[in-house]
């Protein structure tokens, strides 16, 4: 199975990848973990992709563009495959074991879209149609940890890498055969949106909501508190 990470710091997985039962996999052409950095497809000498959130706030957003190229380019690897592409989020779905044994079942290559500072501009998620899942009910420095999680949770399901006796003993395992309840809330956090006010992607334009532009902290509270997920 085929994972590629979308991720500004790539050196964050070596250690993990490079152990163990997931270095074994490799080793054994069972799963293939690459990785595309943004930075490479920055404007800038700086290779800059993160800019201030409209609206204000705290923090740093990683801005559209990068990113749409990047997954792009991680695309291209794949052919004629139709890759899953997850946007790591706080607000997005939950993960749980039965996405994970599905994921692995239809062996699709997953790509991993990696968030870091304040979160990601929602333009991504909306060009690219991207599920939006969450490892849990918490906030993470960034998504190199959850796609981390997901890597090991989906990658352990693949025939061969794991003996299916140590499967069949797990309480997990037998879950997959109950319903299971995904508990849903509201208000984790709001869409983020910076630079440029407009993004022009393959022919369309897809805009800032005005009311972030406005410069009215009442409406934009208002705003955001409607949009929570």
């Amino acid at each position: 199975m085929k994972f590629r990470i979308i991720t500004t710091i790539p050196e964050t997985f070596d250690s993990y990848l490079g152990a163990s039962i997931l270095r074994r996999a490799q080793e054994r052409k069972l799963i293939d973990v690459g990785f595309v950095n943004p930075r490479d497809f920055a404007s800038d000498d700086r290779r800059t992709v993160d800019d201030k959130p409209y609206g204000g706030g705290a923090g740093m957003v990683l801005m559209a563009e990068p990113l749409l190229k990047a997954v792009e380019r991680a695309k291209k690897g794949f052919g004629r495959e139709r890759p899953r592409v997850v946007l790591l989020s706080a607000k997005g779905k939950p993960f749980n074991q039965r996405v994970a044994y599905q994921w692995a079942k239809s062996r699709r290559p997953l790509v991993l879209i990696s968030g870091r500072y304040e979160g990601i501009d929602e333009r991504v998620r909306q060009i690219l149609k991207a599920e939006e899942i969450s490892v849990g009910p918490y906030v993470l420095t960034d998504g190199d940890a959850a796609a981390m999680v997901i890597i090991s949770a989906v990658s352990r399901l693949i025939p061969g890498v794991i003996r299916l006796e140590s499967l069949a003993e797990e309480s997990h395992w037998n879950l997959l055969l109950k319903r299971e309840a995904e508990a849903t809330g509201k208000g984790l956090e709001y869409p983020h949106y910076t630079r440029p006010a407009v993004v022009r992607w393959k022919g369309k334009k897809y805009a800032v909501p005005p009311v972030l532009l406005s410069g009215d902290h009442r409406a934009i509270q208002k705003w955001r508190e409607k949009h929570g997920r």
